[in-house]
């Protein structure tokens, strides 16, 4: 099974292809928008999605063929997630007892990126530039590729992508390559440990650290911080001014107890599993990799 690993890198555009990427965005936006409010809202698959309103689309928004495929794409990957986060919703407020909303609805989705697949995005090692599909015309820009990214994208023909307008006001491509996972090696001098919520700590070799009372700590500050809050923005003047006080003062507080259960739980851990080489612990809390049982 292959993964999948995202790079992102910037790209140098100058205004006009930054116009024509911005015009792009719109209609993808635009299309997007469009297909889920017009098309059923019970279909989710991508093909019967375009099968409905394909040449609508093109019609009418000026996108190439494989931009509207990837429009149909988009749209049902998020009616799919809005359907599994209500099915969700719904099982969480049957165990609680209370009633259940009917469902979620897709939000619109904004002009800050539109997808590329094989045809409408090309990476061209030669001089590190990428060729992008838009509606105006097809654009050639340079990216800046640090050492980095010229390393996992050597010898690489990725055929899909994502271009996006970051907060920064800039333009970023988003490339996603595929690779053969490594191949995990049997070894009994190196103890794995999974951090969590539940467990703050499972090792491989079947120890673990609840984090039962710790999970108290944090609903009781949560409880402590909700109240406060209510009160600092509700109360007379004097209880606003006391309760941003206490909330000042409780400020860290949890975050300190965390740290210091993190410290000590991985003193007691190193007590008892008495390694010969750790890696990576901090002070501020549990930061093991691994610990090494042997010398290698």
């Amino acid at each position: 099974m292959n993964q999948v690993l995202t790079l992102v890198a910037k790209l140098q555009v100058d205004i006009k292809q930054q116009d024509l990427l911005n015009d792009t965005a719109n209609a993808f936006a635009s299309a997007c928008n469009w297909i889920n409010q017009n098309v059923n809202p019970k279909l989710t698959n991508r093909n019967s999605i375009q099968a409905v309103c394909y040449h609508d689309v093109k019609k009418q928004f000026k996108l190439t063929a494989n931009h509207v495929v990837r429009a149909c794409a988009r749209v049902g990957a998020n009616r799919l997630t809005a359907k599994q986060k209500a099915a969700e919703a719904r099982a969480s407020r049957a165990r609680k007892g209370t009633s259940a909303k009917t469902g979620r609805k897709v939000k619109n989705i904004k002009p800050t990126s539109f997808d590329c697949d094989g045809r409408t995005f090309r990476f061209i090692e030669k001089d590190w530039s990428v060729s992008i599909s838009t509606t105006g015309k097809r654009l050639t820009v340079p990216i800046r590729a640090s050492n980095y990214h010229r390393g996992k994208l050597k010898g690489q023909k990725p055929t899909s992508a994502q271009v996006c307008l970051h907060r920064d006001g800039d333009w970023y491509i988003h490339i996603q390559i595929k690779s053969e996972p490594p191949q995990s090696t049997i070894t009994s001098d190196v103890i794995g440990v999974d951090f969590g919520r539940r467990d703050i700590a499972v090792t491989s070799t079947g120890k673990s650290w609840s984090g039962k009372e710790i999970q108290k700590t944090r609903d009781k500050y949560s409880r402590v911080r909700a109240s406060l809050q209510k009160k600092a923005s509700q109360g007379t003047r004097s209880t606003r001014r006391r309760a941003r006080q206490v909330l000042k003062r409780l400020s860290g507080r949890e975050r300190r107890y965390q740290a210091w259960l993190n410290h000590n739980g991985a003193i007691r851990w190193l007590e008892i599993e008495k390694p010969i080489r750790v890696r990576g612990i901090s002070r501020k809390g549990i930061k093991i990799v691994a610990l090494m049982l042997s010398e290698p």
